[in-house]
């Protein structure tokens, strides 16, 4: 164990060691220092690395220093002016405020300071601006007062003084001239005693060889071989670091990264949208009906400027009415109303990316594999759980042999490489049939939690499109994955700055580790 700390040591540090050691386990910083080859910074230094180690004691005395400041000596010899002020008032007895700087021969800007403390002290009265001698003045003609003893004594000391090596008397000056700018100086000299304790006299015991150490390796001793020759210096894996904090990604969009990798891994293409959409494409392209409650004020916010957009060619807005009224070509009833072309033109923040995957099939033909990240809105109440405005995935495939096992086959893979176990549970959805909700299994609480859902584009959002094949679409909010991944219950907290829990998060964490 010994061994192991000398190695450790600084060159420095024994060095230190040895010195104090040498003069009876005890010593000034000063003396180290003349009796080595360091300087005073380098013997204060590797103390403090000794004490660390428990190796030496490191005992402080403060002292606090007097001196005269800049004021405080001409006033030593001269005299404080209010001293001349009375000296001029014995003479006169009363002199009116205008002539005291002349006939006490005083700076005119010290005339107001100096009444002041004159009346402090008792010495004279101010009436109608005379300035008149009291009895108590004539007395301290005869002595000097307490401040001015203590700045004549600092002034003809030969010694250092220090506050706690003055009288009781003479702390009363110093109280009265800390009082006054630049009379007096208080400085604190600090002075330190190194001591060896039990556990450095047991390493001094033992022993050590004080030589020079490698602390790094340079291209000449790596050329010539010299470096098989060096003494290493031995370094402490445990010993005291400072705390730094890299740069680093927000966990939110740590959790959108991995989401996109795992996607573009398997073969999907990444695609974008606008958060500004038409109802059109954001509602009924989706064969969601214009009275659906989604659709309600109180669900969707409705942007006033602009407060309608453009829609698609009349062709395919044809095709959208005529299936919200009747089904269309695709065997079905439709809703059964009368589609309203203004309400299809009101612009909204998007609700879902679900809108994305319906501009990017009526722009391109299958086979396709697509997703899309995006931020989405919605008029919910700020909660622990929901927001106003949250991220969403969705992602659709389309082929002529995409079926809906295919579907559930891509779901699993993807929360199976996000470390999630998966289930799906019947659901509702006005745009798919084959709908589910997918669930994941949270070993720490035994239980499922839904996080999203999919199924089978219906053909009443698929044949006014213009697609023929089968397409598989799903979708899911990334908030709540990456709240379970980060171990938090509170989704706000993905959004406030809170240092302290961003800079202690891992660089990286999979779901595992908590």
């Amino acid at each position: 164990m010994l061994d192991k700390i000398i190695n450790e040591m600084h060159l420095y540090e024994k060095k230190v060691l040895k010195a104090v050691g040498e003069v009876g386990g005890q010593a000034i910083p000063e003396d180290v220092a003349r009796s080595t080859d360091l300087d005073i910074k380098q013997v204060m230094s590797a103390a403090g690395a000794l004490e660390s180690k428990g190796i030496i004691e490191i005992e402080r005395d403060v002292e606090e220093v007097l001196s005269l400041g800049p004021s405080g000596a001409t006033y030593a010899q001269e005299g404080l002016p209010e001293r001349k002020i009375l000296e001029a008032l014995h003479q006169e007895h009363t002199i009116h405020m205008k002539d005291l700087a002349q006939k006490s021969d005083i700076d005119p800007s010290e005339v107001k300071i100096a009444i002041g403390w004159i009346m402090k002290k008792g010495w004279a009265v101010l009436d109608k601006g005379n300035v008149t001698i009291t009895p108590e003045g004539e007395k301290a003609l005869k002595k000097p007062g307490i401040d001015e003893v203590l700045l004549k004594t600092i002034m003809d000391s030969t010694k250092i003084l220090t506050l706690g090596g003055l009288s009781n008397s003479l702390n009363e000056g110093f109280n009265l001239l800390k009082k006054r700018k630049g009379l007096i100086n208080l400085n604190k000299n600090s002075s330190y005693t190194l001591t060896v304790t039990s556990k450095g006299e047991e390493i001094l015991e033992h022993g050590f060889q004080i030589r020079e150490e490698a602390t790094q390796l340079t291209h000449q001793q790596l050329k010539t071989d010299s470096w098989k020759d060096l003494h290493y210096r031995g370094y402490d894996v445990q010993a005291e670091h400072p705390l730094i904090f890299p740069g680093k990604m927000h966990p939110l969009q740590r959790t959108i990264q991995e989401i996109r990798r795992i996607f573009l891994n398997l073969g999907f293409m990444e695609t974008r949208g606008t958060i500004l959409e038409s109802a059109f494409w954001n509602f009924d392209c989706l064969f969601q009906p214009q009275d659906h409650a989604a659709r309600e004020m109180q669900d969707t916010f409705y942007v006033k400027s602009p407060l309608t957009t453009d829609l698609p060619s009349e062709d395919m807005v044809g095709r959208v009415s005529q299936v919200h009224e009747d089904g269309g070509d695709t065997g079905s009833e439709g809703w059964g109303y009368h589609w309203d072309v203004d309400v299809a033109r009101q612009s909204v923040l998007r609700t879902h990316t679900t809108c994305v995957s319906a501009r990017y099939l009526a722009e391109n033909e299958p086979p396709l594999k697509m997703f899309s990240v995006g931020r989405v809105f919605r008029r919910e109440t700020i909660t622990y759980k929901h927001l106003p405005e949250f991220h969403q995935v969705e992602g659709i495939v389309a082929a002529e042999e995409i079926n809906f096992k295919n579907l559930l086959g891509i779901i699993k893979e993807f929360y199976h490489q996000m470390g999630f176990e998966v289930r799906f549970r019947p659901a509702y959805f006005p745009y798919t049939y084959l709908s589910t909700e997918c669930e994941i299994y949270l070993p720490e609480k035994e239980s499922w939690i839904e996080l999203g859902g999919s199924g089978m584009f219906r053909p009443e959002v698929l044949e006014p499109l213009g697609i023929e094949t089968p397409v598989a679409a799903f979708g899911l909010g990334i908030e709540r994955l990456a709240m379970i991944q980060l171990g938090i219950k509170d989704i706000r907290q993905l959004y406030q700055s809170d240092l302290g829990w961003l800079r202690n998060l891992p660089v990286t964490q999979t779901y595992s580790q908590k």
